[in-house]
């Protein structure tokens, strides 16, 4: 498990039980080095959305514990938001959420010369993801995106 994995790992750990006493859920949690900073990003939903006291209040008892537990040497900023509506889909448990809805696939690298999908997601397992566009079915390798997301519905 890389540093970066440990991370995330513990600080889910914290977050859970912090999230469950707010009437929250935890969406994902991510620790990144944008530019010469670190963020440690904790998302957090609940049905009909979160708001800014949610989010609030997970980051005031979350900043604690990670004080507290201060396992993490490097100065970061943590953040607390909502994954968003057009949020990524990183983990099985968000795809699986996801059946149905409509998503936006990027790849590493052209398959059929295009580097940008979107349609229904059908299926997923452990290797691919199956999308539907219009009528067709399109089936991805997972090793080959680099990222899913649901689309925005203006």
């Amino acid at each position: 498990m890389s540093r970066r994995e440990e991370y995330e790992a513990r600080t889910e750990g914290l977050l859970g039980p912090v999230a469950e006493a707010n009437g929250v859920s935890v969406y994902d949690v991510e620790y990144v080095k944008e530019g010469s900073d670190y963020y440690l990003r904790a998302y957090i939903d609940k049905p009909g959305g979160v708001n800014i006291q949610d989010c609030e209040n997970v980051s005031r008892a979350l900043s604690d514990l990670l004080d507290r537990e201060d396992f993490i040497p490097d100065a970061y900023i943590l953040e607390v938001s909502s994954p968003g509506l057009g949020r990524t889909l990183k983990k099985d448990k968000h795809l699986q959420a996801s059946l149905g809805e409509e998503v936006e696939i990027r790849l590493f690298r052209p398959v059929e010369k295009c580097r940008e999908f979107s349609g229904i997601l059908e299926s997923f397992d452990s290797e691919t993801l199956v999308i539907r566009e219009g009528e067709t079915l399109k089936t991805l390798k997972r090793p080959d995106i680099a990222s899913v997301r649901l689309a925005l519905k203006l």
